[in-house]
């Protein structure tokens, strides 16, 4: 990897030049060691010619063409304030080394942008004149994306930026093509902080700001900064104000457009592929060290080939893993034998990610035992979608997946107590083998809308245009002595994406497999064709 140029560098070279013949003072301070590279004025003028432009293609996203409406209705509810939504920073992996950047949620859902176009671009939401003709119309606010200009080759920036310049990062989206992409007035990052302050004030007739606050921290701070030198310097008022920004960007997520509904369709898609491409590594896999993290390879590697990335840390868990909710080391070996836990999703370029999980039989076929739990948490997905119609909430479909698990659970003799006391309030026994949950919303976010207010989200009726997961299970630990000695160390769980339409609910994942004969099928074709 290149190394990135800083501050560092620039100080490390002068210390170097002044430990060269003739210099008098010795240096002592410990620099970051670094290559050295030439800063002559010769050097500077030789960088900026002879390089031919490259322009980065300018077309509008498909998104563009839902973000009136988005804004529009995120406006209509802070009339006279100033919304301030980053996009954040890159995160520090080590040293000087990022992670590829992904915006904040909120962001790419007010301006369309995903990937990884505009780090540190910030967008505002300027209130208007009450008495201007646009406000008169219906008008509120004018939307405003605040981003860094390109460090083209016309710059110095073009070979010292690491961060934008084009030398390191290549072409780059800037203020005009950025403007063209989303359909957002654009202006330089660098005038951000007087289009903040500007009129804010507790005064009638003034500006007040909201942030969403952990974005960007620099963002946040200048905010504070802002609304503290006038007129709102309780932290604690701001924090609850900026809350209920980050609340309702969080909750206007819930019910999908149909740009959104077309982007989960093909996550779902890609991330089938995914999983073909995981169960064509099956059989060379199997019984070798750290094969979860083959099977993890193959369908990671299609996320990065149909869409930006995985939604989240691909969970391949073998065996006694399996019943381990968040196993990610996914270091074991799949054996002959096992049962295989897949829980896994594609991120799309758009940012929406489907979220899946199937458990397969490590030998193609289910044993009894396996097929008779297996069949349990089918049984338990079926009664929560069933229990999933218009006007329903989340704890319907909780409460008819956990009855199934229950009873199953009873018929087996595991349950201490009889279904009704297990289901009661005060009991609850059964959650030792099911303690999650086992429905979230589903979107820009593997967990959608977690900012939003339990009345909204767990206690709200269930709309269509809703997007969700169903997901019960059986959770079986190795070291459970509850359990009979054979069925330690089985973990079941069986996810898949729902959308919810005006007469009922749909099953979005439905293509692919998860009925024991159809899994049994499935791996059987995919096993006919291996890749190594």
């Amino acid at each position: 990897m290149s190394q990135v140029v800083t501050d560092k560098d620039r100080e490390y070279e002068r210390q170097e030049a002044a430990k060269a013949p003739g210099a008098n003072q010795p240096i002592t301070e410990r620099v970051n060691n670094r290559s050295l590279r030439p800063n002559s004025h010769d050097f500077k003028e030789f960088m900026t010619t002879g390089w031919d432009n490259q322009e980065p293609t300018i077309e509008p996203l498909e998104s563009s063409k839902y973000i009136p409406a988005r804004l529009k209705t995120l406006g209509r509810a802070f009339p006279g304030e100033r919304l301030v939504i980053p996009a954040g920073q890159p995160k520090v992996r080590n040293n000087d080394c990022d992670y590829a950047f992904r915006p904040d949620s909120a962001f790419s859902y007010y301006t369309g942008l995903g990937q990884d176009y505009e780090a540190g671009a910030v967008l505002v939401l300027d209130p208007l004149d009450p008495q201007s003709t646009e406000a008169k119309a219906g008008q509120t606010h004018t939307a405003q994306l605040f981003v860094a200009p390109r460090a083209d080759n016309s710059t110095e920036d073009y070979y010292r930026d690491p961060h934008y310049g084009e030398y390191w990062v290549g072409p780059r989206a800037g203020l005009r093509e950025l403007a063209a992409m989303t359909g957002i007035e654009t202006h330089d990052l660098a005038q951000l902080a007087d289009a903040l302050g500007k009129d804010v004030g507790a005064q009638a007739g003034s500006v007040r700001l909201r942030v969403i606050s952990d974005a960007d921290s620099q963002v946040t701070t200048l905010v504070e900064e802002t609304r503290k030198a006038n007129g709102f310097p309780d932290p604690a008022k701001n924090n609850a104000a900026d809350d209920k920004l980050h609340e309702f960007t969080s909750e206007a997520r819930m019910v999908k457009d149909t740009f959104e509904v077309q982007e989960m369709r093909k996550a779902v898609a890609a991330t089938k592929d995914g999983f073909d491409r995981l169960l064509s590594r099956l059989p060379q896999a199997m019984d070798r060290p750290r094969s979860e993290r083959m099977l993890e390879g193959a369908f990671n590697s299609v996320a990065r080939e149909e869409g930006n990335e995985v939604g989240y840390d691909t969970i391949v868990a073998s065996g006694e893993h399996a019943p381990i909710l968040h196993w990610m080391r996914n270091t074991g070996v799949v054996r002959q034998g096992d049962m295989l836990l897949v829980d896994a999703g594609v991120e799309v370029d758009s940012l929406y990610t489907a979220d899946i999980t199937r458990t397969f039989p490590v030998g193609g076929k289910f044993t009894p035992l396996q097929r008779k739990l297996y069949q349990a948490v089918l049984d338990s997905q079926q009664a929560g979608f069933e229990a999933a119609q218009p006007g329903a909430t989340y704890s319907d479909i909780h409460h008819a997946c956990m009855r199934v698990i229950a009873e199953r659970l009873h018929e087996w003799g595991i349950l201490p107590v009889d279904v009704e006391t297990s289901l009661s309030p005060e009991g609850q026994q059964h959650r030792r083998w099911l303690a999650c949950g086992v429905a979230h919303h589903l979107g820009l976010d593997v967990h959608d809308c977690a900012q939003a207010r339990y009345e909204s989200y767990q206690g709200a009726q269930i709309r269509p245009g809703m997007i969700f997961t169903i997901e019960p299970g059986l959770y079986f630990a190795k070291n459970d002595l509850l359990l009979p000695p054979e069925m330690r160390g089985i973990g079941i769980r069986i996810e898949d994406d729902v959308l919810m339409t005006e007469s009922g609910p749909e099953w979005i994942s439905k293509d692919i497999p998860k009925q024991i004969e159809d899994v049994e099928a499935w791996m059987a074709d995919r096993a006919s064709h291996p890749t190594s």
